[in-house]
């Protein structure tokens, strides 16, 4: 079982954070993409399937599972399958949403109370990529749940600690938003423009999940970001 690593190629260091015959978990740079899209640009399963080619010398494509996704301005622990046997019970695991996912985000506000669980009906207009808070009985809208609690407060702006309990697109961007706590950097719900466009200040630090073999609970853990501070101005 793997002990962190890097291994640079000519276009990205990759960090490993755990690694065995089944799973590989990376640590994701913010404004890098987990998968292809229209946009064409290289991703971090482009990267990761190089890691495994060149450190394995393994001829051919490498298969590596996406089980998970962040969104492409977030940062943080990502969980990769090297078998479709993993993949499949790993995906089953976040589909039952057995895992747990911890993430850190810093707010603009104080939020109140300062220990609290949100619960909304969210929906997602695929066309703009936007999701929205709706009503209950909108159709397609899916049900969130996430706790948060505040760590620290400086200036206005508060550090919190988030669990998901359900793993909506951009859950906890919206939900947080639409209580008047956009998060640090982030345009598209609701916070002024920071100074890198391709971040925003949500970080998925902490991921336990199930290992789809040996049947014990692995977690994974992957520090803030310490660009954040010459990002947002707040502590990294």
């Amino acid at each position: 079982m793997g002990a962190a690593s890097c291994l640079r190629n000519s276009m990205l260091e990759l960090r490993v954070l755990f690694e065995d015959n089944h799973c590989l978990v990376v640590e994701k740079p913010a404004g890098v993409l987990i998968a292809g899209d229209r946009t064409g640009d290289v991703s971090l399963l482009d990267h990761a399937k190089n890691y495994i080619k060149q450190k394995y010398q393994k001829p051919g494509d490498v298969y590596l599972g996406l089980v998970h996704r962040l969104d492409r301005p977030v940062s943080g622990v990502t969980l990769f399958a090297r078998t479709s046997k993993a993949a499949s019970r790993l995906s089953e695991q976040f589909r039952n949403d057995s895992t747990e996912k911890i993430y850190n985000a810093w707010v603009l506000g104080r939020p109140v109370p300062r220990v609290a669980t949100l619960t909304d009906w969210l929906l997602k207009d695929e066309a703009r990529n936007v999701v929205s808070v709706v009503s209950p009985r909108t159709s397609g809208a899916q049900d969130a749940r996430l706790d948060f609690k505040v760590i620290t407060e400086a200036a206005g702006r508060s550090l919190l600690e988030v669990r998901l309990h359900t793993g909506r697109s951009h859950q906890i961007r919206v939900q947080l938003s639409s209580r008047g706590w956009p998060i640090i950097g982030d345009t598209k719900y609701r916070a002024p423009a920071s100074r890198h466009q391709g971040a925003i200040a949500l970080h998925a630090r902490s991921l336990t999940f199930e290992h789809p073999t040996l049947h014990e609970q692995i977690t994974v853990q992957s520090p803030l970001p310490t660009e954040w501070r010459q990002w947002f101005g707040v502590p990294g």
